[in-house]
């Protein structure tokens, strides 16, 4: 059976997702729970440090920890080499949920060797699954919406349609505001409305492709993560329309 406050994390996000009531969404949970067996396989070469610690096979019931990070087992493994139960482990050994959300980048960072991009992802669903943040938020409260995109034209040019004022415009509308610090062609953060903050990484996919990931911070609440999420999305498809065109 899952702990008491997995338990009750997992009967609130069935709530959340099916309208059921307290009691039929943790009766639903206990009887999946118990009719799942699994069965923890060894991970991949660059998880060894994570198979040091943990044990060989465990047969054990286990909370969803996919559905509370927001992330299938299957791409965290393919990615990091080891399965959100695998990471959990781990990290609760090393005392993770007391740490800092930096604190615990960086130990996944030096000690599991995972860099940039997927040690975040890593940090972030663990702190979902502990109830250290709830989806889209942050651990100082705020929220953040987060949307990201791949375009066939080289970095380069994709970068200029952010850093250009004038292609900026023929896209990017007035919630957005002046840049604060651009690298060229890495990352650039800009002003958004109401003090919010958003951080723009762009990343070569090869010589004629490319990707743009968006992270809008510093928002007050989870329907404005919401919207802000529909809104880049409108964004950059309507950026993707303006790179086509030439």
């Amino acid at each position: 059976m899952p702990r008491q406050k997995d338990l009750k994390r997992l009967v609130r996000a069935r709530m959340s997702k099916t309208g059921e009531s307290y009691t039929a969404a943790r009766a639903k949970i206990i009887a999946r729970s118990s009719a799942r067996t699994i069965a923890v396989r060894v991970p991949e070469p660059r998880a060894a440090a994570i198979a040091a610690t943990a044990p060989a096979s465990t047969p054990a019931t286990t909370p969803d920890y996919a559905a509370l990070a927001g992330m299938s087992d299957a791409t965290i493994k393919a990615r990091t080499g080891c399965t959100w139960e695998r990471w959990v482990y781990a990290l609760d050994r090393r005392g993770a949920d007391k740490m800092s959300h930096r604190e615990i980048a960086a130990l996944i960072n030096t000690k599991y060797k995972i860099d940039g991009w997927w040690s975040q992802s890593v940090t972030v669903g663990y702190e979902r699954i502990k109830g250290l943040r709830a989806r889209g938020q942050r651990r100082d409260g705020t929220y953040e919406a987060n949307k990201s995109k791949t375009f066939d034209v080289p970095v380069d040019a994709l970068f200029e349609a952010w850093s250009d004022g004038r292609l900026r415009k023929r896209w990017l509308d007035a919630r957005v505001g002046k840049v604060r610090t651009a690298t060229a062609p890495k990352s650039m953060r800009l002003d958004g409305a109401r003090r919010s903050i958003i951080a723009v990484g762009f990343t070569p996919k090869g010589p004629s492709r490319s990707t743009v990931a968006v992270q809008h911070t510093k928002l007050h609440d989870r329907d404005e993560a919401t919207q802000l999420k529909a809104y880049w999305a409108e964004r950059l498809a309507a950026l993707g329309a303006l790179l086509a065109a030439g």
